[in-house]
């Protein structure tokens, strides 16, 4: 029978609240509480939202920065800023959505002929084997 000291106890239900994941003796501790943004859009379970809003940002940094730069106007260049960002973050949202869904189907096209392989391979309709042709060919 093993005793465990108290010591360990007590940090085997540690659980710290700074960081998402803690090592500790190999016991991996994952708290993970949904990060929502405007409190509708959930960033870590919605594919490409993450990658979206981090590129609608250094969109609008690069269009608002550069635009006030141009013209050393602040109200137009933050302006021009939140236009940038809205761009960005549709324009990269809709690619990435759009390569997802091209992926998507050419997983289901490649898990269809590994399935067909699969019914057919050793029968008659087994498309990998070559027709062997009669024997009332000529020689």
């Amino acid at each position: 029978m093993s005793r465990v000291s108290p010591f360990l106890r007590h940090f085997s239900v540690l659980k710290l609240h700074c960081c998402s994941y803690a090592f500790f003796f190999g016991v991996r501790f994952v708290d993970v509480q949904p990060f929502k943004l405007l409190g509708i859009l959930d960033v870590q379970n919605i594919p490409c939202a993450r990658e979206s809003i981090l590129q609608g940002a250094a969109g609008s940094l690069v269009a608002g920065f550069g635009y006030f730069l141009a013209t050393s106007r602040v109200r137009r260049s933050f302006d021009v800023g939140m236009i940038g960002f809205t761009l960005t973050t549709l324009v990269s949202w809709f690619h990435c959505r759009y390569n997802n869904a091209k992926l998507r189907i050419q997983q289901r096209l490649i898990q269809d002929g590994l399935q067909n392989k699969v019914v057919y391979e050793g029968t008659g309709l087994d498309p990998s084997q070559k027709p062997s042709r009669g024997s009332s060919g000529s020689s």
